[in-house]
C-alpha cells in the first residue's frame, strides 16, 4: 500500500514553524524503515522499559515527557524497580535524563501538582534534568506520553516508547486485568485495584528521531516554565528551581529497523505567547483522523478513554452517511473514572450526546461496549487506538474530543502498514473476545462477533450465573441517564471546562481544524 494515501503531507499537517517534517532529506512527512510493536497493557509496557534503561550508560540519553508521573509507581513490581529510583540511577551512571513533566493544577482539585515535584526531585538529585511544564494554554494540560532511549554509538538499540500510558500509578496492570497494587484514587465501580487496560508503542528506526524531536521543539523554548507568580514564590521558597540547560546535540537518526513507515501527530493549541514551533497551534492529530476516517470503506475499530464533542461526531457521521457499507466499534469505559456528585454528569451528557447521533444515524452499523474482567468489575478503558481497515492505525496520547484534537498538548504515531494494523487489532479483539492467540478475527466477521460475544455475556448475567462464565470481557456499554435537572449544568461544565476549544478564532467560525 501507498502510505501517501494515508498519510499527512507537510502541507496538511498545517504547521510551517516546525523542523518535525523539514528534517527529512527526501521531503515526506513521515519516515519508512521502522520496526512498530504494540506493547498492550502498563506491565509489558514498565517491564521493556525497566529492562532497557537499567543497561543504558554513560554518554547515553533520556528524554521523557508526560502528563503524571508518580516516583514509587514500581516498574516490575521487585523493590528497587520504582520510576523514580530506575530514571535516577540511570543519571547517576552518567545518562543524560532530561524531562519534561506537566506542571499540573493544584492538589486540591485532584490533579497531580505533588507527585509530579516529587519525581523531578529524586532524578534532579543524582544529575538529572526534570522540570515542571506549565506552558499551556489556561485550563490545558500537557498530555503527552512518550520516552525516548538513545544510545551513544550503539543506534541499533534507540528506541522510543509512545502512547497512552503514564509513569505512575494504576498502569501496571496485565492481560489478567486484576489491577495495578499502586492505584490511583478512582471511582468506587472500578473497585480497590482498578482493571486498566492501555497502550504502548515500541518504535525503533528514524522515526525515533521524530519523537526526540518533538521533545527537543518544547525543551529549547526559551518561554518560561510557569508564568503564575504564585507558583515561581513557592518553588522560591522550596528552593525548587532546575537546572535547564542545553541539549547535547541530537544523534544520528537509528539505521532501518523494519517494513514500517510512521508519522508523528501531535495537538499544540493556539495561545498567549505562542510556541516558537507552532505558534498558531498545530492541529494534525485532528487532520490525519479526519482524513484516514474518510477513506474508511469497511470498518473502523476505536478504543477511547472519552469519545466526545460534536466535532468528532460529524467526522464519523459523515464517513458513516457516505458508505453504507462502513461498520464503527468503539470500546470505551463503563463509567467516569470520578463519581463525584459534580464531576460525572459533565462526562456522561458528552458521550450520551455524540452516541445519539450516530445510534440515530446508523443503528445497524454502530457497536458500543465496555469491557469488564473474569470477576465481573468494570475495566477502565484508558487506550486510545485506531484502526481503519486494517490499513491504518494510530495509538497516542490524544482521545476522540475537542480538547485533544485542539487544546491540550498531545503527541500519537500512524503507521499505514496493512500488517502492523490487521495485528494491532486482532490482537485487540481477541482479548476482549476471550480467544487464543491462534484464533483468527477477520475483520469482515469482528462486528458479529463481538455482539455474539457480548450477549452470551448478557444471557448469562441474566440468568442468575448458574452455568460457568462464558469466555470474554465484553458487554453493552452501560448508560447512566443524566437527569433533566442536572443535563443544563452538566452541558455547559462540559463545553467549558471538560472539552474546551483551543483553535484560533477563524478556524471555528469555519468549523474546520
Amino acid at each position: 500500500m501507498d502510505p501517501r494515501q494515508w498519510y499527512l503531507t507537510a502541507g496538511e499537517r498545517g504547521n510551517t514553524s516546525t523542523s518535525l517534517d523539514a528534517r527529512h532529506d527526501d521531503g515526506a512527512a513521515w519516515t519508512a524503515g521502522n520496526l512498530v510493536r504494540p506493547l498492550i497493557h502498563g506491565a509489558s509496557y514498565f517491564t521493556e522499559l525497566h529492562h532497557r534503561v537499567t543497561r543504558m550508560r554513560a554518554g547515553d540519553v533520556i528524554l521523557f515527557v508526560d502528563w503524571r508521573g508518580d516516583p514509587d509507581e514500581e516498574l516490575t513490581g521487585q523493590p528497587g524497580s520504582t520510576v523514580g529510583a530506575v530514571l535516577a540511577d540511570a543519571a547517576g551512571r552518567g545518562v543524560d535524563v532530561r524531562g519534561l513533566v506537566w506542571r499540573s493544577h493544584w492538589d486540591r482539585v485532584s490533579f497531580s501538582a505533588s507527585e509530579n515535584r516529587h519525581l523531578g526531585e529524586e532524578i534532579n538529585a543524582r544529575g538529572g534534568q526534570v522540570v515542571l511544564d506549565m506552558r499551556v494554554r489556561l485550563g490545558g494540560s500537557h498530555h503527552q506520553k512518550f520516552v525516548v532511549l538513545r544510545h551513544l554509538g550503539r543506534p541499533e538499540r534507540d528506541v522510543a516508547f509512545l502512547g497512552g500510558i503514564d509513569l505512575c500509578h494504576s498502569r501496571r496492570d496485565d492481560v489478567r486485568h486484576q489491577g495495578d497494587p499502586q492505584r490511583q484514587a478512582m471511582a468506587k465501580v472500578y473497585g480497590p485495584t482498578p482493571p486498566w487496560h492501555d497502550v504502548q508503542l515500541a518504535i525503533e528506526g528514524p522515526a525515533v528521531g521524530d519523537v526526540e524531536t518533538v521533545f527537543r521543539e518544547r525543551w529549547q523554548d526559551p518561554q518560561l516554565l510557569s508564568r503564575s507568580p504564585f507558583r515561581v514564590v513557592a518553588d522560591r521558597r522550596r528552593r525548587d528551581r532546575p537546572a535547564r540547560t542545553p541539549l547535547p546535540p541530537q544523534f544520528p537518526d537509528p539505521p532501518i529497523a523494519g517494513p514500517h513507515p510512521v508519522q508523528i501527530l501531535r495537538t499544540y493549541p493556539r495561545r498567549l505567547g505562542g510556541y516558537p514551533f507552532a505558534p498558531h497551534g498545530e492541529r494534525s492529530v485532528a487532520r490525519a483522523y479526519i482524513k484516514a476516517i474518510g477513506r474508511a470503506r469497511h470498518l473502523i475499530y476505536l478504543e477511547d478513554q472519552y469519545l466526545w464533542s460534536n466535532e468528532v461526531a460529524a467526522v464519523f457521521a459523515a464517513a458513516l452517511s457516505r458508505n453504507q457499507d462502513l461498520r464503527l466499534i468503539a470500546v470505551l469505559p463503563h463509567f467516569p473514572d470520578q463519581d463525584g456528585r459534580l464531576s460525572q454528569p459533565p462526562n456522561l451528557v458528552s458521550r450520551q450526546s455524540l452516541l445519539g447521533v450516530l445510534d440515530r444515524l446508523a443503528p445497524s452499523r454502530v457497536a458500543v461496549y465496555g469491557i469488564e474482567n473474569d470477576s465481573g468489575t468494570p475495566i477502565y478503558v484508558h487506550s486510545k487506538v485506531c484502526v481503519i481497515d486494517d490499513q491504518w492505525a494510530s495509538v497516542g496520547s490524544d482521545n476522540f474530543n475537542r480538547r485533544s484534537w485542539t487544546h491540550d498538548s498531545e503527541a500519537s504515531a500512524a503507521v499505514a502498514h496493512a500488517g502492523f494494523a490487521y495485528s494491532l487489532r486482532e490482537r485487540l479483539a481477541q482479548e476482549h473476545l476471550g480467544a487464543g492467540p491462534g484464533i483468527a478475527v477477520p475483520a469482515a466477521d469482528q462486528f458479529r462477533l463481538f455482539a455474539e460475544s457480548a450477549a452470551r455475556l448478557e444471557r448469562w448475567r441474566a440468568g442468575g450465573h448458574l452455568v460457568p462464565r462464558p469466555r470474554g470481557q465484553l458487554r453493552p456499554l452501560e448508560s447512566t441517564p443524566v437527569g433533566p435537572a442536572t443535563r443544563p449544568v452538566a452541558t455547559a461544565a462540559y463545553r467549558a471546562v471538560y472539552d474546551p476549544d483551543g483553535r484560533p478564532l477563524a478556524l471555528r467560525l469555519r468549523r474546520s481544524f
